[in-house]
Protein backbone atom coordinates (compact mmCIF):
# COMPACT_ATOMS: atom_id res chain seq x y z
CA UNK A 1 0.00 0.00 0.00
CA UNK A 2 1.54 3.45 -0.87
CA UNK A 3 2.04 5.95 1.90
CA UNK A 4 0.06 9.69 0.93
CA UNK A 5 2.41 12.60 0.28
CA UNK A 6 2.35 15.94 1.99
CA UNK A 7 4.89 19.00 1.22
CA UNK A 8 4.91 20.33 4.55
CA UNK A 9 5.70 16.28 6.18
CA UNK A 10 8.96 15.41 4.75
CA UNK A 11 10.29 12.01 4.87
CA UNK A 12 13.28 10.92 6.80
CA UNK A 13 14.12 8.50 3.82
CA UNK A 14 14.27 11.57 1.60
CA UNK A 15 16.83 13.22 4.11
CA UNK A 16 19.36 10.35 3.88
CA UNK A 17 20.45 10.68 -0.18
CA UNK A 18 23.28 8.92 -1.42
CA UNK A 19 26.76 10.36 -1.67
CA UNK A 20 26.90 13.48 -3.66
CA UNK A 21 30.44 14.88 -2.46
CA UNK A 22 29.08 16.95 -0.09
CA UNK A 23 30.81 16.80 3.46
CA UNK A 24 28.07 15.00 5.55
CA UNK A 25 27.17 15.63 9.18
CA UNK A 26 26.21 11.61 9.36
CA UNK A 27 27.53 9.40 7.21
CA UNK A 28 25.66 6.13 6.98
CA UNK A 29 26.71 2.87 4.73
CA UNK A 30 25.59 -0.85 5.16
CA UNK A 31 27.52 -3.97 6.51
CA UNK A 32 25.08 -6.61 5.49
CA UNK A 33 26.87 -9.45 7.07
CA UNK A 34 25.53 -12.73 7.89
CA UNK A 35 27.47 -15.64 7.09
CA UNK A 36 29.58 -16.22 10.40
CA UNK A 37 26.24 -15.91 12.84
CA UNK A 38 26.16 -18.48 15.79
CA UNK A 39 22.63 -19.23 14.17
CA UNK A 40 21.33 -18.82 10.74
CA UNK A 41 20.21 -15.05 10.24
CA UNK A 42 18.79 -12.70 7.35
CA UNK A 43 20.73 -10.10 8.54
CA UNK A 44 22.08 -9.46 5.26
CA UNK A 45 18.30 -8.23 4.38
CA UNK A 46 18.29 -5.55 7.21
CA UNK A 47 19.66 -2.27 5.64
CA UNK A 48 17.71 -2.77 3.02
CA UNK A 49 14.52 -2.52 5.54
CA UNK A 50 15.85 -0.13 7.60
CA UNK A 51 16.79 2.44 4.52
CA UNK A 52 12.77 1.81 3.93
CA UNK A 53 11.49 2.01 7.25
CA UNK A 54 12.65 5.98 7.14
CA UNK A 55 9.77 6.39 5.02
CA UNK A 56 7.50 6.35 8.00
CA UNK A 57 9.36 9.21 9.89
CA UNK A 58 9.92 12.58 9.62
CA UNK A 59 12.52 15.72 10.91
CA UNK A 60 11.24 16.88 13.48
CA UNK A 61 11.90 16.17 17.13
CA UNK A 62 12.16 17.54 20.45
CA UNK A 63 15.67 18.94 20.04
CA UNK A 64 14.79 20.74 16.50
CA UNK A 65 14.36 19.64 12.63
CA UNK A 66 16.92 17.53 11.49
CA UNK A 67 17.33 19.32 8.33
CA UNK A 68 19.87 21.44 9.64
CA UNK A 69 21.80 18.38 9.73
CA UNK A 70 23.01 16.60 5.96
CA UNK A 71 22.98 13.17 5.71
CA UNK A 72 24.02 10.82 3.11
CA UNK A 73 24.62 7.13 2.08
CA UNK A 74 27.30 5.54 1.15
CA UNK A 75 25.83 2.32 -0.16
CA UNK A 76 26.62 -1.27 1.16
CA UNK A 77 29.73 -3.59 1.58
CA UNK A 78 29.90 -5.93 -1.43
CA UNK A 79 30.54 -9.49 0.64
CA UNK A 80 31.59 -7.86 3.89
CA UNK A 81 31.76 -11.27 5.70
CA UNK A 82 34.86 -12.22 3.56
CA UNK A 83 36.34 -8.46 3.22
CA UNK A 84 36.66 -7.22 6.51
CA UNK A 85 39.50 -4.93 5.24
CA UNK A 86 36.83 -2.80 2.97
CA UNK A 87 34.21 -2.27 5.64
CA UNK A 88 37.49 -0.44 8.35
CA UNK A 89 38.60 1.70 5.28
CA UNK A 90 35.17 2.92 4.78
CA UNK A 91 34.35 3.32 8.23
CA UNK A 92 37.96 4.80 9.10
CA UNK A 93 37.54 7.68 5.84
CA UNK A 94 34.10 8.54 6.65
CA UNK A 95 34.86 9.06 10.53
CA UNK A 96 37.59 11.63 9.30
CA UNK A 97 34.69 13.69 7.27
CA UNK A 98 31.82 12.93 9.47
CA UNK A 99 30.29 13.72 12.71
CA UNK A 100 28.57 10.89 13.07
CA UNK A 101 29.31 7.37 11.23
CA UNK A 102 26.51 4.89 11.30
CA UNK A 103 27.24 1.30 10.03
CA UNK A 104 24.01 -0.69 9.60
CA UNK A 105 24.75 -4.41 9.89
CA UNK A 106 24.38 -7.12 9.65
CA UNK A 107 24.98 -9.13 12.34
CA UNK A 108 27.05 -8.36 15.63
CA UNK A 109 30.47 -9.63 13.89
CA UNK A 110 30.58 -6.15 12.00
CA UNK A 111 31.26 -3.82 14.84
CA UNK A 112 35.25 -5.29 14.74
CA UNK A 113 35.65 -4.28 11.64
CA UNK A 114 33.57 -0.77 12.08
CA UNK A 115 35.35 0.15 15.08
CA UNK A 116 39.18 -1.21 14.75
CA UNK A 117 40.63 2.15 13.19
CA UNK A 118 39.60 4.11 16.22
CA UNK A 119 41.43 2.22 18.49
CA UNK A 120 39.48 4.19 21.13
CA UNK A 121 36.77 3.22 23.63
CA UNK A 122 33.32 1.27 22.88
CA UNK A 123 30.33 1.08 24.16
CA UNK A 124 27.46 -1.67 23.26
CA UNK A 125 23.84 -1.80 24.16
CA UNK A 126 24.07 -5.71 24.33
CA UNK A 127 22.26 -8.63 26.48
CA UNK A 128 26.06 -10.26 25.85
CA UNK A 129 29.48 -9.87 26.04
CA UNK A 130 30.45 -11.10 23.09
CA UNK A 131 33.90 -11.99 23.98
CA UNK A 132 34.16 -15.39 22.48
CA UNK A 133 36.76 -17.12 20.25
CA UNK A 134 37.29 -17.10 16.77
CA UNK A 135 35.24 -14.95 13.94
CA UNK A 136 31.14 -14.31 14.72
CA UNK A 137 28.65 -12.15 15.33
CA UNK A 138 29.54 -13.92 19.36
CA UNK A 139 33.59 -12.66 19.22
CA UNK A 140 33.44 -8.80 18.03
CA UNK A 141 34.67 -7.30 21.47
CA UNK A 142 36.87 -10.04 22.22
CA UNK A 143 38.95 -8.99 18.40
CA UNK A 144 38.62 -5.55 19.28
CA UNK A 145 40.92 -6.23 22.45
CA UNK A 146 43.28 -9.62 20.60
CA UNK A 147 43.56 -8.00 17.04
CA UNK A 148 43.05 -4.21 17.33
CA UNK A 149 44.42 -3.25 20.84
CA UNK A 150 41.30 -2.00 22.29
CA UNK A 151 41.74 -1.49 26.15
CA UNK A 152 39.63 -3.82 27.58
CA UNK A 153 39.71 -1.15 31.00
CA UNK A 154 37.66 1.72 28.48
CA UNK A 155 34.80 -0.95 27.52
CA UNK A 156 31.53 -0.66 28.71
CA UNK A 157 28.83 -3.24 27.81
CA UNK A 158 25.45 -1.78 28.87
CA UNK A 159 21.92 -4.15 29.75
CA UNK A 160 23.66 -7.63 30.27
CA UNK A 161 21.33 -10.15 30.75
CA UNK A 162 21.17 -12.73 33.13
CA UNK A 163 20.71 -16.06 31.78
CA UNK A 164 22.30 -14.63 28.41
CA UNK A 165 25.88 -15.72 29.07
CA UNK A 166 27.89 -18.50 30.57
CA UNK A 167 29.91 -18.02 33.91
CA UNK A 168 32.86 -18.18 32.30
CA UNK A 169 32.31 -15.16 30.11
CA UNK A 170 30.89 -13.67 32.54
CA UNK A 171 34.07 -14.14 34.73
CA UNK A 172 36.63 -13.28 31.51
CA UNK A 173 34.52 -9.72 31.23
CA UNK A 174 35.27 -9.12 34.83
CA UNK A 175 38.69 -10.11 34.73
CA UNK A 176 39.59 -8.16 32.02
CA UNK A 177 38.27 -5.01 33.46
CA UNK A 178 35.39 -4.42 31.22
CA UNK A 179 32.78 -2.17 32.56
CA UNK A 180 29.57 -3.78 33.04
CA UNK A 181 25.58 -2.12 33.27
CA UNK A 182 23.49 -5.33 33.94
CA UNK A 183 19.97 -4.88 32.90
CA UNK A 184 19.24 -5.14 36.83
CA UNK A 185 21.46 -2.07 37.36
CA UNK A 186 19.94 -0.37 34.54
CA UNK A 187 16.21 -0.36 36.03
CA UNK A 188 17.30 1.13 39.00
CA UNK A 189 19.36 4.61 37.62
CA UNK A 190 18.45 7.19 35.48
CA UNK A 191 19.84 7.08 31.75
CA UNK A 192 21.46 10.62 32.33
CA UNK A 193 23.87 8.75 35.02
CA UNK A 194 24.34 5.43 32.96
CA UNK A 195 25.70 7.80 29.46
CA UNK A 196 27.76 9.92 31.65
CA UNK A 197 29.24 6.87 33.41
CA UNK A 198 29.69 4.92 30.31
CA UNK A 199 31.13 8.32 28.22
CA UNK A 200 33.93 9.06 30.88
CA UNK A 201 35.23 5.22 31.07
CA UNK A 202 35.05 5.21 27.72
CA UNK A 203 37.00 8.39 26.73
CA UNK A 204 37.86 9.95 23.37
CA UNK A 205 37.22 8.23 19.70
CA UNK A 206 34.45 5.87 21.30
CA UNK A 207 32.54 3.54 19.12
CA UNK A 208 28.79 2.54 20.23
CA UNK A 209 27.56 -0.80 19.20
CA UNK A 210 23.35 -1.45 19.32
CA UNK A 211 22.79 -4.55 19.14
CA UNK A 212 19.46 -4.22 19.56
CA UNK A 213 18.78 -7.78 21.32
CA UNK A 214 19.39 -5.51 24.42
CA UNK A 215 15.97 -4.97 24.23
CA UNK A 216 12.33 -6.97 25.51
CA UNK A 217 11.54 -9.53 22.61
CA UNK A 218 8.49 -8.43 22.53
CA UNK A 219 10.04 -5.26 21.06
CA UNK A 220 12.07 -6.88 18.78
CA UNK A 221 10.83 -10.12 17.40
CA UNK A 222 13.26 -10.03 14.90
CA UNK A 223 16.17 -10.27 16.90
CA UNK A 224 17.07 -13.91 17.41
CA UNK A 225 18.55 -13.58 20.83
CA UNK A 226 16.44 -11.27 22.49
CA UNK A 227 14.65 -12.36 25.85
CA UNK A 228 12.03 -11.25 27.75
CA UNK A 229 13.14 -8.75 30.66
CA UNK A 230 15.36 -6.59 28.34
CA UNK A 231 14.97 -2.99 27.83
CA UNK A 232 12.44 -1.37 26.11
CA UNK A 233 12.49 0.07 22.82
CA UNK A 234 12.17 3.91 24.33
CA UNK A 235 15.08 3.59 26.48
CA UNK A 236 17.45 1.99 23.87
CA UNK A 237 15.90 5.56 21.59
CA UNK A 238 17.01 7.21 24.74
CA UNK A 239 20.38 5.84 24.90
CA UNK A 240 21.03 6.79 21.54
CA UNK A 241 20.04 9.71 21.50
CA UNK A 242 21.86 10.76 25.29
CA UNK A 243 25.14 9.00 23.93
CA UNK A 244 26.28 10.81 20.83
CA UNK A 245 25.66 13.89 22.31
CA UNK A 246 29.27 13.94 23.21
CA UNK A 247 32.16 14.65 20.71
CA UNK A 248 33.73 11.91 22.11
CA UNK A 249 31.45 9.55 19.99
CA UNK A 250 32.42 9.00 16.28
CA UNK A 251 30.49 5.93 15.17
CA UNK A 252 28.18 3.36 15.98
CA UNK A 253 26.23 0.46 14.72
CA UNK A 254 23.23 -0.85 14.50
CA UNK A 255 23.13 -4.83 14.39
CA UNK A 256 21.37 -8.25 15.33
CA UNK A 257 17.92 -7.25 13.10
CA UNK A 258 16.68 -10.37 11.14
CA UNK A 259 14.33 -8.40 8.32
CA UNK A 260 13.43 -11.63 7.35
CA UNK A 261 11.62 -12.57 10.48
CA UNK A 262 10.41 -9.39 11.68
CA UNK A 263 6.51 -9.15 12.80
CA UNK A 264 4.08 -8.01 10.42
CA UNK A 265 4.39 -4.25 11.70
CA UNK A 266 7.89 -4.21 11.03
CA UNK A 267 8.08 -3.24 14.41
CA UNK A 268 12.23 -3.89 15.14
CA UNK A 269 12.81 -2.48 11.65
CA UNK A 270 11.33 0.81 12.22
CA UNK A 271 13.17 0.59 15.93
CA UNK A 272 16.71 0.51 14.05
CA UNK A 273 15.71 3.05 11.32
CA UNK A 274 14.78 5.01 15.24
CA UNK A 275 18.09 4.79 16.21
CA UNK A 276 19.59 6.35 13.13
CA UNK A 277 17.36 9.57 13.82
CA UNK A 278 17.87 9.94 17.62
CA UNK A 279 21.60 8.98 17.04
CA UNK A 280 21.30 12.49 14.51
CA UNK A 281 19.34 14.31 17.14
CA UNK A 282 22.03 13.48 19.54
CA UNK A 283 24.31 16.22 17.47
CA UNK A 284 21.48 18.89 17.66
CA UNK A 285 22.39 18.97 21.58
Amino acid sequence: MSISEDANWPRASAWLIPDDGTEPDIAVFGVPANSTSISPTGADKTPAAIRAALSRYSLQSSNGSLESLTARDFGDISNPDQNEDATSKLAARLTGEARLTIALGGDNSITFAVARHLNGGLITFDAHHDIRAGVSNGSPVRRLIDEAGFDPKRIVQIGINDFSNSPEYSRQARDLGITVITREELARRSPEDVIAQALEVAGPDTHVDFDVDVCDRSFVPACPASAPGGISAFELRTFANLVTRSSNVRSMDITEIDATMDSRDQRTVRLGALLILEGAKGLLG
